[in-house]
């Protein structure tokens, strides 16, 4: 039976493909800031504004491609039972052929109705107001906003609490309530975190290495660790 492996990751495993992260720079994501563009308030405020965001990030995904740190993740479900649980709104992880990734934040490859959460399409162009959903209501951008409850939160707790070995890649571990899922992971499992600026990690028992790179250098070094084991 394989031991089951879970991953946490954040925008730093999709950086190193070309998409730009805002906390690394000031609260601005691609030049907006993100109470604009991340806020039910900013949706509010200017529906064009968002819809024209989502959709130049909808088109930039078209034009990268996964890095070495998600194909190793995706070439390890041969020898282990993996769940990937991202922050991300890409599609990096499923390009390079993971097979259960659940995204917290949402997906920029989904689109949903503004009044009924349940009802999502996969979309892979432009959103436009003339788009509605079967009742004839605005579509929006399927992201879970700052500000907005996280609906995948209790299936990644569940997720986290049967895990053999975590790994957390790329994430500052200071968006909540993701960067409480840590402390679902038993006690006595390996924790492993790869981050080229690491936080420190308080309340954690577990015994914790932390790797100071990028998720490519350190997944390299895990993927061995692992091997070995």
């Amino acid at each position: 039976m394989k031991k089951k492996l879970v991953v946490l990751t954040g925008a730093g495993i999709s950086a190193e493909s070309g998409i730009k992260t805002f906390r690394d720079s000031d609260g601005l994501w691609e030049g907006h800031n993100v109470m604009d563009v991340a806020t039910p308030e900013g949706w509010l405020k200017n529906p064009a504004l968002v819809l024209d965001f989502y959709n130049q990030r909808r088109s930039q995904l078209k034009e990268v491609e996964p890095n070495l740190g998600h194909q190793i993740l995706a070439d390890l479900e041969q020898h282990f039972d993996v769940d990937i649980i991202t922050q991300n709104v890409d599609n990096l992880h499923e390009k390079a052929g993971s097979t259960r990734v659940l995204h917290l934040h949402g997906e920029l490859l989904k689109v949903r109705s503004a009044t009924n959460t349940n009802y999502i399409l996969d979309w892979q162009d432009d959103l436009n107001f003339s788009d509605l959903d079967d009742k004839g209501n605005t579509l929006r951008p399927h992201i879970v906003w700052f500000g907005e409850e996280v609906p995948a939160l209790e299936e990644a707790v569940a997720i986290v609490e049967k895990a053999d070995i975590l790994i957390i890649i790329g994430t500052s571990l200071q968006v909540y309530p993701a960067a409480s899922l840590i402390h679902f992971a038993h006690t006595s499992i390996p924790i492993y975190y790869i981050d080229p600026k690491p936080a420190t990690i308080y309340d954690v028992p577990n015994d914790i290495k932390i790797i100071a790179t990028s998720g490519s250098e350190g997944m390299k070094i895990v993927q061995k660790e692992l091997k070995k084991g």
